[in-house]
């Protein structure tokens, strides 16, 4: 092991470097560049030796994945904000011919009005495309996140993209210390990717091409079975890793102080680490409350949820909206809890646009829900 001071999209290069992609699309977009930028490095001085292609923009980017990951080429890239927003169409293309693609997204703010700094629409508006989401609240986490995927992403009971995803600046551009394991320990947890199906001259076949709708709805519904696997999967590689590593950082969840706990915060990315925080200060104060920071939104952890709910009451902080409805984890939180568990869930939505998010904020909303004066949804510090 050696340790690795540096900030989140540089250990997330770092990261994908040592999983030995064969290509790499790179398109910069802030607060994404520095990432690309590092694995240019990586090229410069030799220590990657795949294909590193520079395009005209993100939904090329997209379009390279999807050919070198079709031909079978372990492949990565990364994007942010109206980069992603750009690959829409392909991010559906991506996951629909299974191809498993590892992208790190680092959350920024979608414009207008134009800001670079973090809220998580730009991904939760593309989570009905496929790809699985994975949302990180440490640099370590980061890049034992990035390896993990390649893994999940690469079973044959999966077999789709996955997303690694990081609030802009507060991990993107901090640094923090990770441990990083030696290239052998990485070779060996990942294997020689060998793809389940790849355009092949020498074996030709017919694929993505016009289908009828009983194909279709089978497609459709092998992608949802992926999703369900997946449950069950990243849990076994989450402990894989970490009988590799050392590392852990929970599965679905991560708990902190959940046991005896009257109340549990739902929340996700850098808000779920400053909540433990919170937590400790409120059990200090005599609260029974504890934390279960998402960190796998797609596929949803509908059955631990629900678990949840027969336990304690739910409090929720999203740092997105769903216009016209309600922040997306609040929303799925209750939907898990329809006709399972009369637990009590209370959902705030905070730090949008980049708004501070403190442990004493997070404080001051739990406290808010356990004495029952929050309406159901509230939107906390904003300013008149």
């Amino acid at each position: 092991m050696t340790i690795m001071m540096d900030t989140g999209n540089r250990i997330a290069a770092k990261a994908a470097v040592m999983a030995r992609p064969e290509v790499v699309a790179a398109y910069p977009i802030t607060p994404q560049t520095t990432l690309v930028e590092a694995i240019a490095e990586y090229v410069a001085n030799g220590e990657f030796k795949g294909e590193y292609i520079c395009v005209e923009s993100e939904h090329s980017a997209m379009c390279a994945c999807i050919g070198a990951s079709a031909a079978g080429s372990r492949t990565f890239t990364a994007t942010s904000s109206h980069g992603l927003l750009l690959m829409h169409e392909m991010l559906h293309w991506a996951a629909l011919a299974r191809l498993p693609v590892v992208m790190c997204n680092i959350n920024r703010v979608i414009g207008p009005g134009w800001n670079i700094w973090v809220d998580e629409n730009d991904s939760i508006s593309q989570r009905d495309t496929g790809w699985i989401q994975i949302y990180c609240s440490s640099n370590q986490e980061i890049y034992d996140t990035v390896i993990q995927a390649f893994k999940l992403a690469e079973h044959q009971k999966i077999v789709l993209p996955v997303m690694v995803n990081l609030n802009a600046f507060i991990l993107s551009h901090t640094s923090m210390p990770a441990e990083i394991p030696d290239q052998q320990t990485v070779d060996d947890f990942l294997g020689k990717y060998t793809p389940h199906w790849k355009l092949d001259i020498d074996n030709p076949t017919t694929f993505g091409n016009i289908i009828g709708p009983e194909y279709y709805f089978k497609i459709r519904r092998a992608m949802q079975e992926a999703q369900m696997n997946a449950k069950h999967l990243i849990p076994q590689i989450a402990k894989d890793w970490k009988k590799a590593s050392g590392y852990f950082h929970g599965d679905l969840f991560e708990y902190y102080k959940c046991d005896d706990a009257e109340h549990i915060l739902l929340s996700m990315g850098a808000i779920g680490a400053e909540s433990k925080i919170a937590i400790d200060e409120l059990q200090e104060a005599g609260h029974k409350v504890g934390l279960a920071r998402l960190r796998v939104f797609r596929p949803f952890p509908t059955e631990e949820v629900r678990k949840l709910g027969k336990q304690a009451n739910l409090i929720v902080i999203d740092r997105n909206i769903s216009i016209g409805s309600e922040g997306a984890l609040f929303n799925e939180v209750k939907a898990a809890l329809y006709g399972e568990s009369e637990a009590k869930a209370t959902g705030f939505i905070a730090g949008l646009g980049g708004k501070d998010v403190t442990y004493k904020d997070i404080e001051t909303m739990c406290q808010k829900a356990i004495q029952g004066t929050a309406k159901e949804q509230v939107w906390y510090g904003m300013e008149e």
